[in-house]
């Protein structure tokens, strides 16, 4: 594992590199507007997409590598992910533009521009919490590029009942809120959950040309 600081016209952004075995794939995860790369699903996928050949740069978002609590706009976390791009294609292989929550988001935006090999959108924001009318399900759909969302079945950003039919996949993590945690009454654990998100990535990546 090793970390470099990359300078964008946003500020500086942070890349934690977990490299693959014999890698064919970068995938490369930003984080949501609450909370960083320390989640969860982004740290089990660090965990074992390596062992399967995909090299994991997981990305901290200039305003998060300098202390602030609050997220910028779309348009200012765009910008960060650009300027990281140069460096996650760097290794010379194909890369998903990966991220979770507002993170998702950024990726489906910038992919097309950026030449992303596939688009990994992890909790993907679909609406607000009740307001399913403010919908960002154009953003999903116009990635232009091969697309999985990975979505708790209890997300209040969306669950998978209410995603559009599209060229994409959904693997639903049953029971899970916006950042895959369980409630006690669910009948699977915790750890049982993350093996879902990540036996579907693994599985996805795999099959990607």
């Amino acid at each position: 594992m090793t970390t470099e600081i990359i300078s964008t016209e946003a500020g500086d952004a942070r890349i934690t590199w977990h490299p693959g075995h014999k890698a064919r794939l970068v995938l490369a995860a930003g984080h949501g507007a609450g909370g960083g790369v320390e989640a969860r699903d982004l740290q089990a996928l660090a965990r074992a997409l390596p062992a399967h050949g995909v090299t994991v740069a997981l990305v901290e978002q200039p305003w998060r590598v300098a202390g602030k609590k609050v997220a910028p706009a779309p348009k200012t976390l765009d910008a960060g992910w650009r300027g990281v791009w140069p460096a996650l294609a760097r290794p010379g292989l194909p890369v998903i533009s990966a991220g979770r929550s507002a993170g998702a988001r950024v990726a489906c935006r910038t992919a097309a521009e950026l030449g992303a090999h596939a688009v990994l959108a992890l909790s993907f924001p679909l609406h607000p919490p009740g307001k399913p009318e403010k919908s960002r399900a154009q953003e999903l759909l116009g990635a232009g590029v091969p697309t999985l969302v990975v979505q708790g079945g209890n997300d209040p950003f969306g669950r998978p009942a209410e995603f559009p039919e599209g060229s994409y996949r959904l693997v639903e993590v049953p029971y899970g809120d916006h950042g895959f945690a369980l409630p006690k009454r669910a009948e699977i654990t915790q750890e049982r959950a993350l093996e879902i998100v990540t036996e579907g990535v693994v599985e996805w990546a795999a099959s990607l040309g």
